[in-house]
């Protein structure tokens, strides 16, 4: 019996759907026979698998090992757990790929898998991949074996192992993640005082949406660390790949802020190596990190596309405006909010100032959010095309990595498609709020020159 999945579900860095309307049981069956297919004709016969606290997660769970098995793979099941537990588990056991069932940050009816396959990132042709060996049914038989393994010890263990020292108090806020539980245990092992809020696993998110990024989401870890007068304050996404943080006076780390932070002792251990970022980060990063003696690359965004580029150019250190944070100096490369977090308190204590402080001496620049906008999935790249061209012609100074970043003496703006949705991303940063105005006025033109105009905007 062949399966076709729901076209909206197969994304460039996973799959993702609605529960009971674009993603079902049957799918993950599909995917479990599709990339345990994969893994058999590419020698292997062991998939771990893991699944975060959504309420939908574990009947997922249950289809895609059947799948698995049904295709001759071995299913090796950790259990709920974040997924940077089962990229661990995938990086260390006896596998030949593992995949999560999660949601990541989206809303609670919304769930979906992301996958590694023999310690290298599955995303974009390889997805569409699965979908069309479902349609055609080429499938494997066979009978695996299931077991059932808790690594959570071993996993609390070597996050332990990247602790460098540093006694603060600290606050946590795991969401009602997946992450919960680990935060919790982390919290009991590391000196100083810890306060912790949500760290119960609840899939209906009941206290605020998972998504450290959005600011609105960090209030109540805010007003933990001014009541009890913290030292800082951490947050976690839906499945724990993504890190938010906060300094002592409530003030917000962004992403690429705490990649400037944590890069400095990174360089010291790897004078003068790589240190990868999205294209949507600050220009104050890059600065920093060639300061460092570093050599700052930019690159597209995308949790997949950065970790490709990590292993072709050894670099220790990459991450992306989102949170993912991404360290292969001790550790295997994936992006892991938990091991981000042990990575910072050291910094702290390494660097002998208070995250206030790191977070004080950083340039302060006047930028957008991240502005979203609805386009038709077929004018998505040719706008971007269209906007490169006229940018080339005027002679602009332009970097076409991922979309058009323009430098101009005020900054720089940035435009790009949505490699997951039908929208255009625009970001512009400035010294000045004239200088923002002008920035946000370019791309206005360029939109309008294309036929488009800003005003359709969208969230998250």
């Amino acid at each position: 019996m062949s399966h076709t999945f729901h076209p909206t579900s197969l994304r460039e860095y996973d799959i993702r759907g609605i529960v009971g309307e674009t993603l079902g049981e049957n799918d993950a069956r599909a995917i479990g026979r599709s990339f345990g297919t994969l893994i058999r004709r590419a020698g292997g016969s062991r998939v771990a698998v893991g699944y975060d606290g959504r309420e939908s997660s574990p009947i997922l769970e249950a289809a895609l090992v059947e799948g698995l098995n049904a295709s001759g793979c071995n299913a090796v099941r950790i259990g709920c757990g974040p997924t940077p537990m089962l990229y661990f588990a995938e990086a260390t056991l006896e596998v030949d790929g593992g995949i999560e069932i999660t949601g990541s940050h989206n809303p609670a009816n919304y769930n979906g898998f992301k996958m590694v396959f023999q310690h290298r990132p599955f995303f974009g042709t390889d997805i569409l991949g699965l979908g069309e060996m479902a349609a055609a049914a080429d499938w494997e038989d066979g009978t695996g074996t299931n077991e059932t393994l808790d690594i959570a010890d071993i996993y609390l263990d070597r996050l332990m192992a990247g602790y460098e020292g540093g006694t603060f108090r600290i606050g946590w806020d795991a969401g009602n993640g997946a992450a919960g539980p680990i935060v919790e245990r982390l919290a009991e092992r590391l000196p100083g005082e810890h306060f912790t809020l949500f760290t119960d696993i609840d899939g209906s998110f009941p206290n605020h949406h998972p998504d450290p990024t959005d600011e609105s989401n960090l209030a109540d870890l805010k007003k933990l660390v001014a009541d009890n007068k913290l030292d800082f304050g951490l947050a976690f996404d839906g499945d724990g790949d993504r890190i938010g943080a906060i300094d002592g006076t409530g003030r917000v780390i962004w992403g690429d802020q705490l990649l400037a932070i944590l890069a400095e002792p990174v360089l010291r251990k790897a004078p003068g190596a790589t240190i990868i970022a999205d294209v949507k980060a600050s220009q104050a990063l890059y600065d920093r990190i060639a300061e460092l003696g570093g050599e700052p690359l930019m690159w597209k965004t995308g949790h997949s596309l950065i970790k490709s580029k990590m292993k072709e150019t050894g670099a220790p250190l990459a991450g992306e405006m989102s949170g993912h944070i991404f360290f292969a100096q001790d550790y295997y490369g994936f992006d892991d909010a938990l091991f981000a977090a042990i990575r910072l308190i050291s910094a702290a204590h390494i660097l002998g100032k208070s995250v206030t402080e790191l977070r004080g001496q950083l340039p302060e620049m006047i930028n957008t959010p991240e502005m979203r906008f609805q386009v038709d999935e077929s004018r998505k790249f040719p706008v971007i095309e269209e906007v490169l061209a006229r940018l080339k012609a005027e002679g602009a100074e332009v970097n076409d990595t991922d979309g058009a970043r323009v430098n101009t003496e005020d900054g720089w703006w940035l435009l790009r498609a949505s490699n997951t949705q039908d929208v255009l991303v625009a970001r512009a940063e400035a010294s000045s709020q004239g200088g923002l105005e002008r920035l946000v006025g370019q791309i206005d033109a360029q939109l309008a020159a294309s036929g488009l105009e800003r005003g359709a905007q969208t969230g998250h």
